[in-house]
């Protein structure tokens, strides 16, 4: 068993109000029974960590309190074992999720903990604790040297894929989640919109599950990524119709499968307008319009199914499986790393599409 020269404190990147970060020396936690203490080698910036960042989640009440340490798609290294471990040890290489549900209410026991009944009462404010935790929005991140996880919330990283790459389990777990609920036929045709990292995973999913056409709605440098990584068809929507098109190239029918990843106000709609009759549709962006339009007669007569999809709950195997087989290329997603020091500049590169950006990895 390896031994590591653990410090008692530890550089972590907090957010101490909206708008404004601030780089502190913090105790390094110690970890409680069932809990491991990490060494975080790798953290991806996802989209809702410039949303959080400038408020856009106040409603969610993210963060709970401040300072407050974020970061939610992480790989790193095991370096210390709280009591009763003994499903982890010491070295290990892994990746983390977000939520760990409190195990005990319906949804838990059902598998659902991404959407636990006990969200939110996680004792931080001196309540009582009912065992959630959701890493990086309500409890303590990943964006420092060393994090505390419970081990429900880890996986082994295969010994050919990368921190960097395991770091974005998260990313394209969400990804699959969504894939997974809406399902692929086999031989059939899928539509991601929206090609960012998660359209982007959700296209390589969709081939990997046996979809015999992928196709893309999207545009500029990200839409061109997609056609690097597989799409069969890239639609721009700028230059024509998507829905249109779509039906062209279905001889009217439609896709069997929609994935919408872009977050786009109208693209719900857009989802259901291409799909087949009995076809299903994804939900796997947020919204920033809040309510979004959804056309129920199509929904009706066509008789549509449509899935929300929340986080990335019992996944992380199988993406890490597609990222070791390269079935998931993610080696050509991450296109930018930063030393924790320089998180401002890379949420500003990642959040305003700079350089090209499509993944931004932080090497604490």
């Amino acid at each position: 068993m390896e031994n590591f020269n653990i410090p008692e404190t530890m550089k972590a990147m907090t957010l101490v109000a909206y708008d404004k970060l601030q780089l502190a020396t913090v105790p390094v936690p110690k970890p409680g029974p069932g809990e491991v203490l990490c060494r975080i080698k790798s953290v991806a910036i996802c989209g809702s960590d410039p949303k959080m960042i400038h408020g856009d989640y106040a409603w969610t009440n993210w963060p709970p309190y401040y300072p407050f340490i974020m970061g939610h798609e992480w790989a790193g290294q095991i370096v210390a074992l709280g009591e009763g471990v003994n499903d982890f040890k010491v070295g290990d290489r892994v990746a983390g999720e977000a939520h760990v549900g409190c195990g005990k209410c319906d949804n838990c026991k059902k598998g659902h903990y991404t959407v636990c009944l006990n969200y939110g009462k996680d004792g931080h404010d001196g309540g009582l604790d009912m065992g959630h935790r959701h890493y990086g929005f309500y409890w303590q991140g990943a964006n420092a040297e060393y994090n505390v996880y419970k081990t429900s919330a880890l996986h082994i990283i295969p010994d050919n894929v990368s921190y960097d790459v395991a770091a974005m389990t998260d990313c394209a777990g969400v990804a699959f989640h969504g894939v997974e609920m809406a399902g692929v036929t086999p031989g059939g045709t899928c539509v991601v919109i929206g090609p960012g990292p998660i359209g982007l995973c959700a296209m390589q999913e969709c081939k990997a599950l046996g979809a015999a056409r992928v196709i893309v709605v999207g545009r500029g440098a990200k839409l061109e990524k997609a056609r690097e990584l597989g799409a069969d068809v890239c639609i721009d929507f700028e230059k024509e119709d998507p829905v249109q098109r779509v039906l062209e190239l279905t001889n009217g029918i439609g896709a069997d499968e929609v994935m919408e990843c872009s977050g786009a106000a109208d693209s719900p709609m857009k989802a259901c307008k291409m799909a087949r009759k009995t076809g299903k549709v994804a939900l796997i962006a947020t919204y920033h319009a809040g309510d979004v339009m959804i056309p129920a007669n199509t929904v009706n007569f066509n008789e549509l199914t449509i899935v929300g999809s929340k986080a990335n709950p019992n996944v992380s195997e199988q993406v890490l499986h597609f990222f070791s087989t390269g079935a998931i290329q993610g080696d050509k997603l991450v296109t930018h790393t930063f030393p924790l020091e320089d998180y401002e500049k890379a949420v500003d590169i990642f959040e305003h599409k700079k350089d090209g950006s499509i993944k931004v990895v932080i090497n604490p």
